[in-house]
């Protein structure tokens, strides 16, 4: 794989943004050939990626069958691609997200998200992702994808990512709150402390594990 084709895949693996036409260009490039087996699977999870993004913005954009067109490209190179990295956390978030786009939201769909976990259950850069997409659906979880889910909120906080944490807990029920904040006693002190002032700030009550809060912040 060229040194350009990996760069847009770091690129795609941080959600950065491209300018228009230009994974077009490449996604027609980049061919998965009789090349080592090796690099056969970096090709192919490049393909996937790029063209998962390609969906992704051409959503409102295209006419419904471009973006049907898009949608099923994607759809094919992902389970090229899952079936030479079967153990790529990523890509099984990423299938998990053009299922649900493609079909809505459905029990038998949360399996793609659960192989997600147990291929990267705490992979930092993918729960910034996958985190509040799993929170969304907490309540359709089962009780050990709810513990991974919480573990994983933990480290988002332990690992000083306190704003995408503060948003995540925000953004979900008084009932999921409580869950993830008992998630936290592991967590260091400090972070907690974060976390908890960042949630103040934003004029909402928690309770986080060990932490109190000056009330003047809820005011700030």
């Amino acid at each position: 794989m060229s040194s350009s084709t990996k760069d847009v895949v770091t690129r795609l693996l941080v959600n950065d943004r491209f300018k228009a036409g230009m994974l077009d260009n490449l996604l027609s490039q980049v061919q998965v050939d009789a090349s080592p087996l090796v690099a056969r699977g970096e090709l192919a999870r490049a393909q996937a990626l790029i063209s998962v993004r390609i969906t992704e913005d051409s959503a409102g954009r295209k006419s419904p069958s471009d973006f049907d067109h898009d949608a099923a490209a994607a759809y094919s190179n992902l389970k090229s691609s899952l079936l030479m990295n079967p153990t790529d956390s990523y890509l099984w978030l990423k299938f998990y997200l053009l299922e649900i786009g493609r079909s809505g939201f459905d029990a038998s769909i949360v399996g793609y998200l659960d192989k997600s976990y147990t291929a990267g259950p705490l992979e930092g850069w993918i729960a910034l992702q996958r985190n509040i997409i799993a929170i969304s659906v907490f309540r359709n979880l089962s009780d050990e994808m709810q513990a991974r889910v919480v573990l994983e909120f933990g480290a988002l906080v332990d690992s000083k990512f306190t704003d995408a944490a503060a948003l995540n807990l925000i953004g979900t029920s008084p009932e999921i709150r409580v869950l993830l904040a008992s998630g936290l006693e592991s967590v260091e002190l400090v972070e907690r402390e974060a976390l908890a002032k960042k949630i103040a700030r934003e004029g909402m009550k928690v309770d986080i594990p060990g932490v109190q809060v000056d009330e003047r912040l809820w005011h700030q």
